[in-house]
């Protein structure tokens, strides 16, 4: 039974294009009324090219069951192509929100795109896709750092 459930929402959880979708996990739990999906324990995600890995991934869907949100935590690990670039990174915590097409970082977060080696650290990291801005906070204590290669000429 657990696993038919666990079919039929791989079968709906797909992004809005129709790229397919792969979510593997030790362990899962649907809540149909609230829309939560939660899975744990050596989760991993494949979209494309892209890749997610974490300890637990909670997935929120509409009535429609489409994905609206998804939160990453524990050892949350990326690579994601976006603009013709590979990025890497991780975080603490890492959330996307679908319908906004919004990345947060939180939590020791770090990013580097692996064609130029430009890296960014800092303690939150937001990426709007829809309006191409990127936002990086830190603590106090711990300032956010950008890394990059200068071309001196």
């Amino acid at each position: 039974m657990a696993r038919a459930k666990l079919i039929l929402l791989f079968c709906f959880l797909s992004f809005i294009s129709a790229q397919q979708l792969e979510i593997s996990a030790n362990s899962f739990y649907a809540n149909e009324k609230s829309g939560q999906n939660v899975l744990s324990g050596n989760v991993r995600v494949k979209k494309d090219k892209d890749r997610l890995s974490s300890d637990k991934l909670d997935v929120f869907v509409d009535q429609n069951r489409h994905p609206t949100k998804y939160i990453a935590t524990g050892n949350a690990k990326f690579e994601v192509f976006l603009n013709q670039k590979l990025y890497k990174g991780s975080a603490d915590k890492l959330s996307y929100d679908a319908q906004k097409d919004i990345y947060e970082m939180s939590g020791n977060a770090y990013i580097e795109e692996l064609e130029s080696n430009k890296k960014i650290y800092g303690d939150l990291i937001i990426v709007d896709k829809k309006q191409n801005i990127y936002r990086v906070q830190s603590k106090e204590n711990k300032p956010a750092r950008f890394i990059f290669e200068l071309d001196v000429k």
